[in-house]
This record gives C-alpha cells, structure tokens and sequence, in this order.
C-alpha cells in the first residue's frame, strides 16, 4: 500500500531574474524529480517545508529584489512555516561570504553552476544521463534553450563574467538532441539565449558556429520557431543573416543590445563597437531581411554620459526607430572595471530622467509601427487565457518582453499552443488587437 506524500515535503524553486536562470532552474526540478521528490515553481506560499531561491545578482533593483525574497522566507522559517532555505544564483556566486554573514539562518549558499553540490546536499543523487533534461516552467509550447554560459567579453558596467566565468560553449550535438527531446514533448519554439550568442562555438571550434548551430537546430522535425536574444553587435556572424532567409522557421527577429550610441560613451564602456558600426550593422541587417524585427537594450547615466553624449543616443533612436527597445539606468557595480576606473557622476535622477525621455519616445515609435499594421494578417502563437481574452504573438515578439495581439475569447473557442492567421483590426503604444481569419 502507497501512503500518498504530504504536498509540503515537496521543494519549491523561486527563480529570480533573467531566462538564464529560469533554464538553470528547470534543470535542477528534472533532477529533482527524478530522484522522486515532488517539486513545485514559483509558488508563492509557505505550505512547502524546503525553498531554493535561485536569485540574480545583475544590477541593484535585481540584487534588492533577492535580498528581500530571501528575508522573506527566512522570517517564515523563523516563525517554523517551513523548515530550509537554500539559496542558489548569480547573487550567492558573488556575495557568498557577504551573505553567510550578514543572512546566516540560510542552510546552503550555493554558486551559480553548483547543480550537483545542491542534488548532492538535498541527500538525493545526480544523475548524469539527465543532463540536457528539464522540467519546462514555461508554456508548454516554447522554451528557452540556453547554448552557452559565461562571456568573454569584458564590459566596463558588467559584472556577469565575475559571476559566471568565461564562455563555455555547449557542442551542437548536445544542443540537438535538448531540441528533439523538446520537440518531442510539444515545443513548438524554441528561444536561444546566451550571454552573448554572437560567440558561440569560438572555445570549442575555433569559430562562430552559431549559423552552423540554427542550421541543425532548424532541421528538427515539430520546431516551428526559433528566436534569437542577446547577440553582440562587435564581429557578429553575419552568415546568421543568410540563414535567417533561407530558413522558415527561423524567426525574423533579432535581439542586439547596442547598450549606446555615443563613441566617447562606448569606448567608456569598453563595447569594442562605434557608432558606425552600430548603423552599418543595422543598415546590412535591414537590407538583407527587409522588415526583420530588431529588438535593442540602451544604457542612460553610465560615466562619461553628458548631455551632448545623451543626444546622441536620442537621435540614434529616433533615427533606426527600433521594433522593441529596453531602457535601464547605470548601475555601479563593485569590481567592474567602471566601478574601479569611473567615477559615477551622472545624478540618479538624471538617469532616470534619459531613460524615461528614451521609453517616451519609443511609445510614440512603436504606435506608430503597430499602426501600419492594422488590416494587415499576421501569424500568431496562442500563449493563454487572460480575463476576457487570448493572448497571442507574433515572430515579432518574445513573450514576457514584447508586444502582445488580443483577441476576445467570445469571437472563436482557441487552443494554447496553436497557430492560427489573425487580421489587425486596432492597436495601442505596446499591443495589438485582432480576429481570427
């Protein structure tokens, strides 16, 4: 006779931050789970007796919001809610030390890519031929599929090399075999992340291979997407342009974090790119894909940033008119080479300001590009349900990040995960509005 188990001797993972680490976490529930332990994502309850936080140490409002979730957890604890609190992430990599003495009631501190150290403390055992394998928390028709860990590259304002170390690819012959197994459970796309994608394959083959790598991974059978985030503009692969055409399945959308347009500002921020490079990148990009949708991350306030450096920027963004556009302030980072070489002049409030300026001017942009789409059909992923309607997208956005297509649940019974042709009839600053076809 089975005794059935008591739902708080499951472990609830809380993953703070970025995809990178939503990837490391569905890792570690597979392994979790195949050691028969219940697990659970996100849930934010104290009914579960043990809690690994896998928190993210990017930039301050990241670092804080780890911090208190990490406090938070530990004052149920105190109160006997639940029984271990393990903490895992870019913020433990960083501050182990720091945190084992200023937040001592935690069990564990573990690194950033310290799987099995976790597995192995929890009591259970790590099994290598699950390596590759996750339990998806996202819908179950995308997942992100992270294709190497660390960066070489050394960005005055960035700390990620510190807490994730050099480039470490990951051989094509793994990642194909991660994409078959996903395929094979209903993904439907696929969403390569890195810290820097443009590098890929350079430690393990001598060269980009990212091209080589969309090639293989858009071979598979049941993939119907696959996006791309986070590729360095310096020295990007432009063969990946070539197979971006010749491929269906490979969306064309393109995320690259240009961080700035100022050449005093970039060469500041040791980017190894000018503004030059920046327009002639686009300029190939849009010529060779006409339409491809480009998405960008811009820095405001990072030391040596004045005014005339700040218009600059502005002039940038209104001149390429980004389809998707991330804005975040400066934050000085301890042992960056900007916190040890930089003083951080720039007001916060003066940050804050630029980058608002950026985010209102891009509202007006991307009404005006959603605008032209109206009348127009467009072939769209169902996500979900919300309130009272489906929520949809296009290859022209990555969810959590980008523009959204509704639909009234009234008009047409959908199903999450499915494609469907939808007709434009309204749009908004960030969303879309449609009908069925």
């Amino acid at each position: 006779m089975h005794t059935k188990a008591d739902q708080s001797d499951k472990i609830n993972i809380v993953t703070l931050g970025c995809s990178k680490n939503v990837v490391d976490s569905e890792f570690l529930m597979k392994q979790i789970d195949a050691n028969f332990i219940g697990v659970v994502h996100n849930a934010d309850s104290f009914q579960y007796k043990t809690v690994i936080i896998n928190t993210c140490g990017f930039i301050q409002d990241a670092k804080q919001e780890s911090v208190d979730t990490i406090l938070r957890f530990i004052r149920a604890k105190e109160k006997g809610l639940i029984r271990h609190v393990f903490v895992m992430g870019c913020l433990s990599e960083r501050y182990k030390k720091d945190l084992e003495k200023e937040i001592p009631d935690v069990d564990m501190y573990f690194g950033a890519n310290d799987l099995p150290g976790i597995i192995k403390h929890l009591g259970l055992n790590y099994k290598e031929n699950l390596v590759g394998e996750r339990v998806l928390t996202t819908p179950s028709h995308y997942a992100y599929m992270k294709i190497s860990e660390g960066c070489d590259r050394r960005c005055a304002f960035c700390a990620i090399p510190i807490m994730r170390g050099n480039h470490v690819s990951t051989p094509v012959e793994v990642l194909k075999e991660e994409a078959k197994s996903l395929a094979g459970s209903g993904v439907r796309e696929l969403i390569l992340i890195a810290q820097d994608l443009s590098w890929y394959g350079m430690d393990i083959y001598k060269r980009q291979a990212l091209p080589e790598l969309l090639e293989n991974l858009a071979d598979i059978k049941g993939i119907e997407w696959i996006r791309l985030h986070y590729a360095y503009p310096a020295a990007f692969p432009r063969d990946v342009i070539r197979v971006m055409k010749e491929r269906e399945n490979i969306c064309n959308y393109l995320d690259i974090p240009f961080q700035h347009a100022s050449d005093n500002v970039l060469q500041m921020m040791r980017r190894n790119h000018d503004r030059k490079l920046n327009y002639e990148l686009i300029e190939f990009i849009r010529k060779e894909i006409p339409g491809i949708t480009l998405r960008t991350t811009l820095m405001t306030g990072h030391p040596g940033e004045g005014e005339t450096e700040f218009q600059e920027l502005r002039q940038f963004v209104d001149e390429v008119r980004f389809d998707r556009l991330g804005v975040f302030a400066y934050s000085e980072e301890e042992d960056t080479w900007a916190a040890e070489k930089y003083d951080d002049s720039v007001p916060p409030e003066v940050k804050k300001e630029r980058a608002a300026e950026l985010m209102q001017m891009q509202q007006i942009i991307s009404k005006e590009l959603n605008m032209s789409k109206i009348n127009k059909s467009i072939k769209v992923l169902i996500d979900g349900r919300e309130g009272d309607y489906y929520i949809k997208r296009s290859e022209s956005d990555s969810p959590k990040v980008d523009n959204e297509i509704l639909i009234p649940v009234s008009l047409k019974k959908l199903k999450t995960g499915q494609f469907y042709t939808v007709k434009i009839t309204a749009a908004e600053e960030f969303d879309l509005y449609g009908e069925v076809e």
